[in-house]
């Protein structure tokens, strides 16, 4: 296949742990002809302590598990519902910057919003997508070798209940929102190929190929 065939990858519903050894093998063995991937991942419930995280952001004792993360950022929570776009771009063969490649995720989901009649916004100093005045797409990137993994999480139809036992994204006053306030019945299956489509466009990537098959295991495999 091309490299420069953006391959999409709908996974479901995965352990977060799993998926983030996964993409760390995939973006450590891809060399300068590996085409570039999309994980389209939900993840069992799951706090996760960016770089930049203190523990002092952890508000209430909790069952649900807390996992370091090599991503930028600090602690948000991850669950069935939200919509994970795990982006795995070689920046130098497309030639993006890393801050190109935030303010295109968080426009990615702006126009993806603005589809369903909600108007998004971003926040100067403030990654992530808000919708009056709540937060409703966190971002969360690593670049390794000029190559990205970790990405953006869409808060579509899920229990907000676990962003009131963290500060979340380091934030006391931030409270967060998600698209089934405004739309009720949407599900991620509808989000998705309108999230990858405008994703493509705002990165100007003119070739796709959703690939159904595929499992997470022969990522977690790779030797």
């Amino acid at each position: 296949m091309s490299p420069d065939t953006l391959i999409i990858r709908p996974l479901g519903l995965h352990n977060w742990l799993s998926v983030s050894c996964a993409m760390r093998k995939f973006t450590n063995q891809r060399d300068h002809m590996t085409p570039d991937e999309i994980w389209l991942v939900e993840h069992f419930p799951v706090f996760t302590e960016g770089q930049a995280s203190k523990k002092k952001h952890l508000l209430l004792p909790t069952d649900i598990p807390i996992m370091k993360s090599d991503r930028g950022g600090q602690i948000t929570y991850h669950g069935p519902g939200q919509q994970m776009l795990y982006i795995m771009i070689n920046l130098k063969r497309r030639c993006i910057g890393v801050h190109q490649l935030v303010v295109a995720l968080e426009q990615t989901a702006i126009e993806t919003l603005a589809i369903f009649s909600v108007k998004a916004y971003r926040k100067p100093g403030a990654p992530g997508v808000y919708v009056d005045g709540k937060k409703i797409c966190s971002l969360g990137l690593r670049v390794r070798n000029n190559c990205s993994y970790h990405g953006l999480a869409f808060n579509i139809n899920m229990d907000l209940t676990p962003f009131l036992y963290i500060d979340p994204c380091g934030d006391p006053l931030l409270e967060m929102t998600q698209l089934k306030q405004k739309k009720p019945e949407i599900t991620l299956l509808e989000v998705q190929p309108i999230l990858i489509h405008s994703l493509m466009n705002q990165l100007a990537i003119n070739k796709s190929y959703w690939d159904r098959s595929g499992t997470l295991s022969e990522y977690n495999s790779l030797d």
